[in-house]
């Protein structure tokens, strides 16, 4: 799974990489939790396939990219209590999620990218957890497939997302049995585009290549959610700094 991740590259770098013409300022975030806003690019394109909802956007027609801040933990439209759901729904299993009610509808029209350039894992040490900081070699951005959907309540609309989540590379299997999809770049537009028809990209939910990633133990700071700063992610130094 994906519980925890980051995104420290500079805005002007990662906006390059997705063909944002402009972002907001944001900073860097090295702790990124549920329930949380994470950076998004979807398309501006509607689907034009006869089965698709209508997007109440507003985003418009074409072939462009938005950029989109979505609260983490995906509520589906038809939900009663967004609460419930959105604490529950931040990862989606990529092998069911053409079938489960609440990720079907996204995973056919609505898939985005969700901006990262680092990920938590937690692997068990005795009775307790170490946290790793894993990420690119090259430690450049990169996208976690995402879906996202709109509920809309009496007094308020939310968007939301999640993340797919597959088998664990070799690489990151000591650490865990599941990791997130991350997204090779020729696929990115074909991921976000509506009007690929979802089965095609069913071949794209497969683990990232491990000798294309790295990682390194971290201290708990990463644990508590109200701390986002660089200790999250500084290699761990002894075994003192392992529970500090």
């Amino acid at each position: 799974m994906c519980g925890r991740f980051t995104l420290t590259t500079p805005a002007a770098v990662w906006a390059a990489l997705f063909e944002l013409d402009s972002v907001p300022e944001l900073g860097p975030r090295y702790n990124i939790a549920p329930t949380q806003p994470v950076v998004a690019v979807r398309s501006t394109a509607r689907p034009q396939t006869e089965t698709a909802e209508p997007d109440e956007s507003g985003a418009g027609t074409g072939s462009g990219h938005e950029l989109a801040l979505l609260r983490w933990g995906l509520i589906p439209h038809w939900a009663r209590d967004p609460d419930l759901k959105g604490r529950t729904l931040i990862n989606a299993r990529s092998e069911t999620v053409a079938e489960k009610p609440s990720f079907r509808d996204s995973f056919k029209f609505r898939r985005c990218l969700v901006v990262a350039d680092g990920f938590y894992e937690w692997q068990p040490v005795g009775a307790r957890k170490q946290p790793f900081w894993i990420r690119l070699d090259t430690g450049a951005p990169f996208a976690f497939a995402g879906l996202w959907d709109r509920w809309v309540g009496e007094d308020e609309t939310l968007e939301s997302c999640t993340l797919l989540t597959t088998e664990a590379n070799e690489g990151l299997r000591p650490l865990h049995d599941r990791m997130p999809v991350i997204l090779d770049p020729h696929d990115y537009e074909a991921w976000i585009d509506p009007d690929t028809p979802h089965w095609e990209l069913e071949s794209l939910l497969v683990p990232y290549p491990s000798e294309s990633m790295t990682f390194h133990p971290v201290s708990t700071h990463v644990n508590h959610v109200g701390y986002d700063d660089p200790a999250c992610i500084a290699p761990l130094r002894s075994q003192t700094d392992l529970f500090g």
